[in-house]
């Protein structure tokens, strides 16, 4: 993925999952297609990535804590 939108969400009541999804939302509204790939740093994710809502989530270290990377998968559309 090389373009992306940046979200911060550090709402200490909502799940990872949730937070995704609703960033996705907000994605699918503003660019009128759905992402399939989220980046988030590894201390958000306590065991092996969950998907959201059919989007694959996957960890970097330069991503910061509470910040989501939201895209295309770029190799999935190849």
């Amino acid at each position: 993925m090389n373009i992306g939108m940046l979200w911060f969400d550090n709402d200490q009541k909502v799940d990872l999952t949730a937070k995704v999804v609703r960033a996705a939302s907000y994605y699918q509204s503003k660019y009128g297609q759905a992402p399939t790939l989220c980046f988030v740093h590894p201390s958000m994710v306590n065991t092996a990535p969950p998907k959201a809502s059919g989007i694959e989530i996957r960890t970097t270290r330069s991503v910061l804590p509470n910040h989501f990377w939201l895209g295309i998968n770029a190799q999935a559309r190849s």
